[in-house]
C-alpha cells in the first residue's frame, strides 16, 4: 500500500463505517498503537483487531462524521462527530484523532474526547429507546380498549 496518509486514514474509517474488520485490518500495520485516552493503548494487531471485532459484534453501526481533516507529512488529524449504532440506540459526540502512517499503514491511532459528553450521548441514546418503547406499549394498550 502505497497510498498518501489522507487516503489511507479515509479509507480505514470507511471500512470501519461499513463494520468491515478484515478490510479495516489491511490499512494497520502488525505494530498498530491504538488508544482512546485516557485508556490505556492497544498494542499490535492483535489486541487492535479484538477490540475492532468487539465494536462489529455488538454494535449495528458506526459512523464517522468527518468536518475536518488535515496532512502533515505522515501524521493525520480528524474532527469528527463519531455515532455509535446499537438497534435503536444511538450516541453521537465530537472526537478528535490522530493517526500516524508509515510505509501505507497506520501505525498510531490515537483519539481524544470528552468523557461526560460520550456518557450524555449514551443516557440520551438509552432514554429515546425508552421512550420509543413506552409510546409502542401506550399503542398497545389504548388499541385493546
Amino acid at each position: 500500500m502505497t497510498e498518501e496518509p489522507q487516503v489511507v486514514v479515509t479509507g480505514f474509517l470507511k471500512a470501519l463505517e461499513e463494520l468491515d474488520v478484515d478490510r479495516a485490518l489491511t490499512f494497520v500495520a502488525s505494530d498498530i498503537v491504538y488508544q482512546n485516552v485516557p485508556l490505556p493503548p492497544a498494542r499490535g494487531v492483535a489486541a487492535f483487531e479484538k477490540q475492532l471485532r468487539a465494536m462489529a459484534k455488538y454494535g449495528s453501526g458506526f459512523e464517522a462524521r468527518t468536518h475536518h481533516i488535515a496532512a502533515d507529512g505522515n501524521v493525520v488529524l480528524t474532527e469528527r462527530t463519531d455515532v455509535l449504532r446499537r438497534g435503536a440506540w444511538e450516541a453521537e459526540f465530537w472526537v478528535c484523532g490522530t493517526f500516524e502512517v508509515e510505509a501505507g499503514r497506520i501505525v498510531l491511532w490515537r483519539d481524544y474526547f470528552d468523557w461526560t459528553t460520550v456518557l450524555a450521548a449514551s443516557a440520551k441514546g438509552a432514554g429515546r429507546v425508552a421512550l420509543a418503547g413506552a409510546r409502542t406499549l401506550l399503542g398497545r394498550y389504548k388499541g385493546r380498549r
